[in-house]
């Protein structure tokens, strides 16, 4: 299989290192990673990102609050859709999206790919169903998936993968692509993991943030820390799940590299891996970088 890594929107919050950790201006510059998956089972999007309608209608798509909190950066030629046919195909090629979770920054292409099974984690379409609280009014917006016709719901179990449970034989998806479940962030949170190449990659999506989260000696810019603190839905259950990604990552396994959803340092590391790796591994496109 191959890989794409995309960024597909921008987050850009005033305060700068103390979010992303390394910018020296007053604004940050934080990602949104998603993956591109060619199969022989079509196109499969590891998240959708910001879509092509959050571009043209921002304040009819987006809370307003967050918006402004994150200073959200859009441009269609970023968008999954509009990087998909920079590629050369249609938006009818992608078969298949697997979500991390359903916030709006995770979710926003779904309609841009009409034809495509969106398959998630049974509790994350319940908790997005409810909406509970001000922060969950936030993070979901039923808007986005209202006209998704094509859901696939699992429990979180399954084999053991690296010690943790997963979800296996995705409907219509290979074996190489599982989604691992990590609850924390919201209720029905997982990672996807890819078979690529030599070993596994594991989109973590939001179980953590920052890359210093997963040195032995954690950190973390402490604006950044403090929105993944509003944004937990179960917080012993997030940390529990840090640690465990926290042992994999420092064991420095050869045939696992995990990565998360907005860490540049990860994804623009992932790009130059995938450059060096050749054509039939994973592999970078051009203006992934947003």
């Amino acid at each position: 299989m191959k890989v794409h890594h995309l960024s597909c929107g921008t987050h850009c919050p005033l305060g700068g290192s103390l979010f992303d950790g390394v910018s020296r201006g007053a604004l940050a510059d934080i990602p949104t990673h998603c993956l591109l998956v060619e199969t022989d089972a079509g196109l499969v999007l590891v998240d959708t990102g910001y879509g092509v309608q959050d571009v043209q209608r921002p304040h009819a798509r987006l809370p307003w609050l967050w918006s402004a909190l994150l200073n959200v950066r859009l441009r269609e030629s970023a968008t999954a859709l509009r990087q998909i046919e920079s590629l050369g195909f249609n938006a009818s090629d992608v078969r298949h999206i697997v979500l991390t979770h359903l916030d709006f920054d995770h979710a926003g292409g779904l309609e841009d790919f009409p034809g495509a099974r969106v398959h998630v984690l049974r509790a994350e379409r319940e908790a997005a169903g409810r909406r509970s609280g001000f922060v969950g009014a936030q993070r979901y917006r039923p808007g986005m998936w209202d006209d998704v016709r094509d859901w696939r719901l699992y429990d979180a179990q399954g084999e053991s993968w690296f010690g943790f449970d997963a979800v296996r034989q995705l409907d219509g998806l290979p074996p190489e692509i599982l989604m691992v479940p990590l609850r924390g962030h919201t209720l029905g949170h997982a990672g996807v993991a890819v078979a690529a190449g030599d070993g596994w990659l594991l989109h973590a999506g939001d179980a953590y943030l920052h890359h210093a989260q997963m040195a032995p000696r954690p950190g973390c810019p402490p604006g950044l820390g403090a929105y993944q603190h509003i944004m937990d839905t179960d917080r012993p259950a997030r940390r529990r799940n840090q640690q465990r990604l926290r042992a994999l990552r420092t064991a420095q396994r050869d045939d696992l590299r995990i990565f998360c959803a907005h860490d540049r340092h990860e994804l623009e590391a992932l790009q130059r891996a995938s450059q060096k790796s050749g054509p039939t591994q994973s592999q970078p496109m051009e203006g992934a970088v947003s």
